[in-house]
């Protein structure tokens, strides 16, 4: 298993913190905006005597106001179409055992979610990557380099839409291409989109479920951590109308019995926040991203193209090796006694050497924190003995 670029370097800030550092969150992608209301009023006055367990796809209740939820994005669904999960986490795992046998190949662009490796890892599946570059604003790929990948073995596509961890919002032409693709040689799709909340640009979000003729083919995740602030209430949904898949999925759901009632009863009740809510949220993380992108690109070495989604972005920074450049913030280096924790992007790559000069950065602190954490990753840059200029 591969260790998480996200944790790995947590002793080291927790080691920071004990040297009475303050260290700045830009590592992990758990949001500061508060919780809806209405989800902590529904924990607050849970009416029972018995914590019992939930049905194994979940309350039927919480999946009937989902079909309602999707169907606000054009996302048409049955009760019996969704599945609850332990965070959309468990929905890539139970995924990856329902539908691909060991040895089978998952292509995957890169860099990605670094825990899709863990999951296709315990599934015993094989990830085979195919780049996209920071150059080219991490786009997909040209649809000849997939099938340059694709034999005998291939079994699925899986994408990140809104992009983790580049921001990256895939296109109409993309999407379809990849429709194509998944068509042509009958494989899986398997689609995370749990940032569909996110997104920047008038583009507009283009879901898998919205693509034809491959409706059987679509495995959808999804989760209430990001756009709720919900993180640790470990509620998630995998979505897919294939029966068959379903099925085989029931079977993982039933062995580890049911998926949190307590975060069930308040991602229910998330679903009823107000318009004001979402708007919020959403006008907040349009000016992080202004004040990170802005204040990353005017650092002297540094590049990041514009996330046109979710809340995080790669960017290059002007140092020999990103992992000893970020163990070395939380180590070596504090300013006027403050650092930053940023995940090396080199562990959101399975291509050996690549990323080693990015990091992902999460702009899930208020502005006024994400303009000091600038300022101290400029300082740390100037006083990083492994600078390449």
């Amino acid at each position: 298993m591969p260790a998480s670029p996200i944790r790995k370097l947590s002793p080291l800030a927790d080691a920071a913190k004990g040297r009475g550092v303050h260290v700045f969150h830009l590592n992990i992608g758990q949001p500061d905006l508060p919780t809806p209301t209405a989800a902590i009023e529904a924990i607050r006055h849970i009416d029972r005597t018995v914590l019992e367990y939930s049905p194994s796809a979940g309350n039927r209740s919480y999946r009937e106001k989902l079909v309602k939820y999707y169907a606000k994005y054009r996302i048409n669904l049955t009760v019996d179409d969704i599945i609850v999960t332990s965070g959309g986490s468990e929905a890539v795992l139970f995924a990856f055992l329902s539908c691909l046998n060991p040895g089978d190949e998952i292509i995957v662009p890169e860099p990605a979610y670094a825990n899709y490796m863990a999951f296709a890892i315990s599934a015993g599946a094989v990830i085979r990557t195919i780049a996209s570059t920071i150059e080219e604003g991490f786009a997909l790929p040209k649809v000849e380099k997939f099938e340059e990948l694709i034999n005998e073995r291939t079994k699925a596509i899986l994408i990140c839409n809104p992009n983790n961890p580049t921001g990256y919002l895939y296109t109409r032409r993309e999407m379809n291409q990849i429709r194509d693709l998944v068509e042509r040689y009958d494989l899986f799709l398997f689609s995370d989109e749990v940032y569909r909340e996110f997104i920047y640009t008038g583009s507009p979000y283009i879901s898998a479920c919205h693509l034809e003729g491959i409706a059987n083919n679509v495995v959808l995740i999804d989760s209430v951590s990001k756009r709720y602030s919900e993180c640790g209430l470990r509620i998630g949904a995998l979505i897919t109308k294939n029966k068959e898949v379903r099925g085989a999925v029931m079977k993982f759901c039933q062995a580890r019995l049911s998926p949190p009632l307590i975060g069930q009863i308040a991602a229910e009740a998330s679903l009823d926040a107000p318009e004001e809510y979402y708007r919020e949220t959403y006008d907040e993380y349009v000016e992080r991203r202004k004040c990170l992108i802005d204040g990353l690109n005017r650092i002297p070495g540094v590049y990041s193209p514009i996330p046109m989604g979710a809340f995080y972005t790669v960017a290059k920074l002007p140092v020999d090796d990103a992992d000893k450049f970020c163990a070395w913030c939380l180590s070596d280096f504090s300013y006027e006694g403050q650092t930053v924790f940023m995940a090396p992007a080199s562990g959101f790559y399975t291509t050996p050497g690549s990323g080693i000069n990015q990091v992902r950065i999460a702009y899930v602190l208020k502005k006024e924190d994400l303009v000091r954490a600038l300022f101290i990753l400029k300082k740390a840059l100037e006083a990083y003995p492994g600078r390449v200029d």
